[in-house]
């Protein structure tokens, strides 16, 4: 039975109630999402250093109402269930006093994917097969589970000093069943959206692999397969629908032409063209290059 089985099985929680201040001492801010806080914080009743993470009220009510009644299972939920070596571990989640819904989780001493890559990190270097595979780990276990991640971008993959991938950030996830696949949910990160996403058409896991195509192309080459969009305006977003990806060789010439043709299928626009699992992703990588 699927994760989100189980939660439709599952009787309604009362979720506990916290006063942030009283409960811990915010440290200091390590990040902000499009609808959350992120705070380095000492959990004062468990004695440890934690992540926590306190969702904007109204952005998170207006996002849940996309799925109403369709009994879809909060942020905090998803997180405390799933359990795997590449994905951040959640520790607790509940309300504030002020309303909000919080979430506890471990602290991740790393770097995010996306400043490695933008500071030209001699991390990288050698690691991106071992990185990526990562990720298509924690993807595949995800669709296994039965969700979607429906966000997976380089500012959502952590990255420890040797090496460990951690994914974060599961507020747009959804279960991966018909009634959450619908035309019309056109949420994510801009650049990493795939095609049949931007034109509104019926989705499958295969938008994950899309995302993670990308990805991989900008760990790889550092920078994107199409002009960067700077909103998710239809018109920002057309090239994806309508051009191919850049070829890698025109931004790294000395790229050999296995990993190339590995990176272009992975961001294919056709989703039958690209990897169709992340399994599938995750060998066809390991047979490339050290890199």
């Amino acid at each position: 039975m699927g994760l989100f089985s189980w939660f439709q099985s599952k009787p309604k929680e009362n979720l506990p109630k916290i006063d942030v201040r009283k409960r811990f001492e915010l440290l200091n801010r390590t990040g902000q999402g499009s609808m959350s806080k992120v705070w380095r914080a000492r959990d004062l009743k468990l004695g440890r250093v934690v992540c926590l993470k306190i969702l904007d009220k109204e952005k998170t009510e207006k996002f849940e109402l996309r799925f109403k009644g369709l009994n879809k299972p909060k942020e905090g939920a998803i997180c405390m269930a799933l359990r795997h070596k590449n994905i951040v571990q959640t520790f607790e989640y509940g309300i504030t006093t002020e309303g909000e819904p919080y979430l506890v989780m471990e602290l991740i001493e790393g770097m995010g994917l996306n400043f490695l890559i933008e500071t030209k990190s001699p991390q990288l270097e050698g690691h991106r097969i071992l990185i990526l595979s990562q990720i298509a780990d924690a993807l595949e276990y995800m669709h296994k589970q039965g969700f979607l991640h429906r966000d997976i971008c380089p500012r959502n993959v952590m990255v420890t000093k040797d090496n460990v991938v951690k994914l974060i950030d599961f507020g747009l996830t959804i279960p991966y069943r018909p009634e959450f696949l619908k035309p019309g949910n056109r949420t994510g990160t801009p650049n990493y959206l795939a095609p049949e996403v931007i034109r509104r058409t019926t989705t499958d896991h295969r938008v994950d692999l899309f995302a993670l195509g990308v990805t991989a192309y900008e760990t790889y080459t550092g920078a994107l397969p199409w002009e960067k969009a700077t909103s998710a305006s239809l018109q920002t977003l057309l090239s994806h629908m309508n051009s191919p990806g850049k070829d890698p060789r025109e931004v790294c010439p000395k790229m050999d032409k296995r990993t190339a043709e590995f990176l272009l299928k992975a961001i294919e626009r056709d989703p039958n063209k690209r990897f169709q699992t992340a399994a599938e992703f995750r060998e066809a990588l390991q047979q490339l290059p050290k890199a």
